[in-house]
């Protein structure tokens, strides 16, 4: 079967991108390969993890080309180059238009630190998540993997996995909790199915 290729889109440390590249490393996302590495930001840490995994890492930074929509034509002339048909946002920064989103019905997957609908949409985002999670004073979150839409964490769930909020937990304890126990699981599962899906769409 051809792998689905796949760009992942990035703008800070990238450890659900290294999970990503991890996973496909061990043979667990083998319907797809990761291509290209798009950073907002050039001194992001995802970069060099792209680097040390033999993927092109590009840098476009929407305060560099003036525009959304400049920034996001930058992006789309990189996927069309590399023959992209999946973008992961795995830590990216950056909310993408509706105009954008409209062009990849169903091929942009995002993770998100929490269950949605609990604690997301705009303003939602890294540690403010778990910051409100803690200050509500739920006893589980989690992680949701969804489509990507023209709302901000709007699309269509695809898989969620729960963590138990623990006595004590300060918002960094309980990001990495949520990161080691759903985030690094659902997106290479993800990413596997949607791969999956592409592939045999390819052969029929």
């Amino acid at each position: 079967m051809v792998k689905t290729k796949i760009a992942v889109l990035v703008s800070g440390g990238g450890t659900n991108l290294q999970a990503l590249l991890d996973a496909q490393e061990s043979g667990l996302l083998d319907a797809g390969e990761i291509v290209l590495v798009i950073s907002s930001n050039a001194s992001a840490y995802a970069l060099e993890r792209a680097e040390k995994a033999g993927v092109p890492g590009l840098v476009y930074s929407r305060k560099d080309l003036g525009n959304q929509e400049a920034f996001e034509a930058a992006i789309s002339r990189a996927l069309e180059e590399y023959g992209i048909e999946l973008i992961i946002l795995a830590g990216f920064m950056s909310i993408l238009s509706g105009d954008f989103t409209r062009q990849w019905p169903r091929r942009i997957l995002n993770v998100h630190p929490s269950l949605i609908p609990a604690f997301c949409g705009k303003g939602f985002y890294g540690l403010k998540v778990h910051e409100a999670a803690l200050a509500y004073g739920v006893k589980l979150t989690g992680a949701t993997v969804h489509f990507v839409n023209e709302v901000p964490d709007g699309g269509e769930i695809l898989l969620q996995r729960a963590v138990e909020v623990q006595p004590g937990d300060t918002p960094e304890l309980l990001q990495r909790r949520v990161m080691e126990q759903a985030e690094w699981l659902l997106l290479p599962r993800a990413a596997q199915m949607i791969s999956e899906e592409i592939g045999k769409g390819k052969e029929t």
